[in-house]
């Protein structure tokens, strides 16, 4: 069985790999996943908005999330944002503070 001491490691090689490509950044969020459903945390995160989103655009995403469920487009959001993070450390960052400067 996998230890949760082994799905760090990997997750630490992936993060730190000189040249990180799709493969990689599939394998880092593979870990996570699994490291979540085997070996979750106390803390959850849960958001406010169950249903529908108020979105105030009209670009192709804003209209396809409108009448989604909220939880459902976060969870692909949180996704994204940990394949942002590899693959961009500068603009996951600035997406971070931006979100921040929200609360």
């Amino acid at each position: 069985m996998i230890t949760e001491q082994d799905l760090n490691d990997a997750i630490v090689e992936c993060e730190n790999s000189p040249n990180p490509n799709a493969n990689t950044c599939m394998k880092l969020a593979s870990y996570y996943v699994i490291k979540d459903k085997m070996y979750p945390q106390e803390e959850t995160v849960t958001y406010s908005r169950s249903s529908g989103i108020d979105i105030r655009s009209d670009t192709e995403f804003a209209r396809i999330v409108r009448d989604l469920n909220a939880d459902d487009v976060m969870e692909i959001m949180d996704e994204l944002m940990t394949t942002v993070e590899l693959i961009s450390p500068k603009l996951y960052n600035a997406i971070i503070n931006k979100l921040e400067s929200l609360l």
